[in-house]
């Protein structure tokens, strides 16, 4: 069983420039709130894979890849859904080589991964969640699951209310 973690103190792996470490971890990453509905990650702590590399002139190169499930319900017929999210995320913190070198995740070589994996995780999620794809979402009059209903569910079309006083018309 991988080590839990929410952090990771980047000095204590006592890397010579160059050099590099694969760490095998396992890190809770909070749930999400898409479109009003929340999500969360399956499994709650996510096996990841944290790859460090200690650069020549200070700093680190980060790599950060793990898969989970975005759980929740269906964004079109409320059902269970738990598509696959695939992670690969890199960081690079280069301290005093400017805005675009620095991690915000890096704090005193301190590296806040739960925070990272949480971050990754929601850029990777689905702009949609959808329990499968070609789920075919509710009736929009009686609000039937149409995935169920099949393909003989319909209604008869309501009446044209602008032809109402047409339709009182009688022809003897």
């Amino acid at each position: 069983m991988a080590p839990i973690a929410s952090e990771l103190d980047l000095a204590a792996l006592r890397l010579a420039p160059g050099e590099g470490t694969r760490l095998e971890l396992e890190v809770p990453v909070e749930g999400l709130e898409l479109g009003g509905e929340r999500y969360r990650a399956s499994p709650e702590r996510v096996p990841v894979t944290l790859e460090v590399s200690r650069m020549t002139g200070g700093g680190y190169a980060l790599h950060l890849r793990f898969r989970a499930e975005l759980s929740g319900p269906c964004m079109r017929c409320l059902g269970q859904a738990a598509p696959p999210v695939e992670v690969d995320a890199r960081e690079v913190d280069r301290p005093g080589e400017g805005e675009e070198l620095r991690s915000p995740y890096v704090r005193d070589e301190q590296l806040d991964l739960a925070a990272w994996a949480h971050d990754g995780f929601a850029l990777a999620a689905p702009a949609k969640v959808l329990c499968r794809e070609d789920c075919r979402g509710l009736c929009p009059v009686c609000a039937a699951d149409l995935n169920e209903a099949g393909p003989g569910h319909h209604h008869e079309a309501a009446p044209d209310p602008r032809w109402a006083k047409l339709r009182e018309l009688r022809f003897d």
